[in-house]
């Protein structure tokens, strides 16, 4: 059984699978998850003949791997980059196996300073090693080398770039959403039968009755040969915001639709190509909230984590579902119509193209359009976009850059990447981040000077002075601990971080294993317990150690009396009271 659950059909008995190399050696053949196929011709590489194919069976072993176009063409630049660079080499290998570890040196190091040179470098590095002839000797240890990661330069918005993104992002899609709900409103009456047809209304329903269903309002061919609007001073103009787009998104209000997605949610633009219609979730005795299951399909994730559903409420006007609520019906009479143009069809994110006849695309990793509709946004849509917002460059990466450290977990990826791709080297995560290291420095300060040996070392005893269990107390009427009927309240621990305190020769030895008695706790009792218990005491203890010195510390410790260890004792239990 499949997956899916449906029954696997065996192919034909006479079905071959044709190699992805072609007969001359030189032509590969690429085919990505969709079925689509893309030729890559090592012919138009500059080396000879010999590494030509040799480049051309390693690039082919990874058909497996591979699920996208845009995966192997990139691969397929880098194998350029090497090829220009073996070619202007003094004396030019034949093949793959003419190259020694001095040529990979020069290649490694013209390319290993930059962020584009080292993922050159490892892509290229990766595909010549699954070549046997180069698996071992010096030419594969230079190949095994560690190439760097490349520096993470991207930054995210602050909060008044960020506002401006949204800013402009929400004017152009909340007014294609008013529009489209304000036309669809009218053509549900006109389906209904509740307009009258020779009024105003009747015949704008009637008029989007007709571009519901293919797309686009009527057009009369004029003797000229181009198709005019036939109802432009109904429709109040041409353009396409007064006829098609009364029911359908423009690409870039779909562009719009996706950064606010992005900027709500954090999923990659890629995403978006391929986004099915959230759906429903069941809910028990739930009438005022609404939840949406999201299907996210992510294939750099790997074959077994490709895809993942996320549950979105709409809750009310701020609520994150509530983007969703107006998504489907800013795209429902496209993602209709695409159903009637291809049943089974039902992408979220669809826009009508511009172009009457529709449009096409060379990417074929993209969903290709269909009629007159597009799906998904591109990286020629994004940059689009900002450009027309005069923004400097597209929004996207950043602006998901921006949701991640916000939100301050994980989205779509792992915690590792969470922390060294997107918090650690963010720009703005790192100047935001200043005044919080400065405060947990100056609080880790005071805290420290807190937690210091605060009295007086003395020489010997004070007569007037009176003794506790730890030091001699010059003054228990100016304590910082006051008790409740007068006199000192503090405990003998704290005596230590007291100004009265006085400690002479003859406390060092009980200190120094009241000193060691606490250290030795730190081995048995949990992390978090010993601090809160004992870690202030154990570094004015070590404070207080650091101004004796380890020589006459040390020497203390070898004259503890059996009075000492007692006195210890009953500290460590809490049962000595003040």
């Amino acid at each position: 059984m499949s997956p899916r659950g449906r029954r696997a059909v065996l192919p034909p008995a006479d079905f071959v699978v044709e190699p992805p190399i072609a007969a001359d050696g030189l032509v590969v053949t690429m085919v990505n998850k969709a079925g689509h196929e893309k030729r890559f011709d090592f012919a138009d590489l500059s080396v000879p003949a010999p590494m030509q194919r040799s480049l051309a069976v390693v690039f082919a072993a990874q058909q497996p791997r591979w699920n996208s176009h845009i995966t192997a063409t990139s691969a397929w630049r880098r194998l350029a980059v090497f090829a220009e660079f073996v070619s202007g080499l003094d004396s030019v290998p034949e093949d793959l196996p003419d190259l020694d570890a001095a040529v990979l040196k020069r290649w490694r190091l013209r390319h290993v300073k930059t962020n584009t040179g080292r993922t050159t470098l490892r892509v290229v590095h990766r595909l010549l090693r699954t070549d046997p002839r180069l698996s071992t000797g010096a030419v594969a240890e230079e190949l095994a080398r560690r190439v760097p990661a490349p520096k993470p330069v991207r930054k995210s918005y602050n909060e008044s770039e960020r506002e401006r993104v949204l800013l402009a992002a929400g004017r152009q899609f909340r007014s294609a959403w008013l529009r489209i709900a304000e036309n669809t409103a009218l053509l549900e009456k006109w389906q209904a039968g509740t307009l009258d047809e020779r009024s105003r209304e009747g015949k704008l329903g009637k008029i989007l009755e007709h571009l519901a269903r293919v797309g686009d309002v009527p057009r009369t061919q004029l003797p000229s040969g181009k198709m005019a609007v036939t109802n432009w001073r109904l429709l109040g103009g041409r353009d396409g915001e007064h006829t098609w787009g009364r029911l359908f998104l423009s690409q870039a209000e779909l562009t719009a639709l996706a950064v606010l997605m992005t900027d709500r949610f954090g999923w990659n633009l890629s995403v978006f190509d391929r986004l099915p219609a959230p759906t429903r979730a069941p809910s028990v005795a739930e009438t005022a909230n609404i939840t949406y299951q999201v299907q996210i399909e992510k294939r750099r994730a790997g074959n077994s984590r490709w895809f993942s559903t996320e549950n979105i409420t709409d809750s009310g006007a701020d609520s994150p579902g509530r983007l969703i609520t107006q998504a489907l019906a800013a795209t429902l009479q496209g993602r209709l119509l695409a159903a009637r143009l291809a049943p089974g069809t039902d992408l979220l994110m669809t826009a009508r193209s511009s172009l009457l006849a529709g449009s096409s695309s060379t990417d074929l990793d993209r969903p290709q359009p269909l009629g007159p509709l597009i799906f998904g946004v591109s990286g020629a849509d994004a940059k689009e976009w900002a450009d027309t917002h005069h923004l400097s460059g597209s929004p996207f990466r950043r602006l998901r850059r921006t949701t991640v450290t916000r939100e301050g977990k994980p989205l779509q990826h792992t915690q590792d990447t969470h922390e060294s791709v997107y918090v650690i080297p963010d720009e703005t995560v790192q100047e935001a981040s200043q005044e919080v290291f400065e405060d947990g420095a100056l609080e880790a300060l005071d805290q420290a000077k807190e937690t210091v040996f605060r009295g007086r070392l003395a020489s010997a005893p004070e007569p007037g002075h009176g003794q506790t269990a730890t030091a001699d107390c010059a003054d228990e009427t100016t304590t910082a601990w006051p008790a409740e009927g007068g006199g000192c309240g503090a405990d003998f621990l704290l005596c230590l971080a007291c100004p009265n305190a006085h400690v002479h020769p003859g406390h060092y030895p009980r200190l120094a294993l009241l000193h060691e008695q606490v250290d030795s706790l730190q081995s048995v009792l949990p992390e978090q317990l010993w601090y809160s218990r004992w870690g202030e005491h154990a570094q004015r203890l070590n404070n207080l150690a650091s101004r004796v010195g380890p020589t006459a510390w040390t020497t203390a410790r070898r004259r503890v009396s059996d009075t000492d260890r007692t006195v210890v004792d009953l500290l460590l239990k809490g049962q000595l009271a003040p």
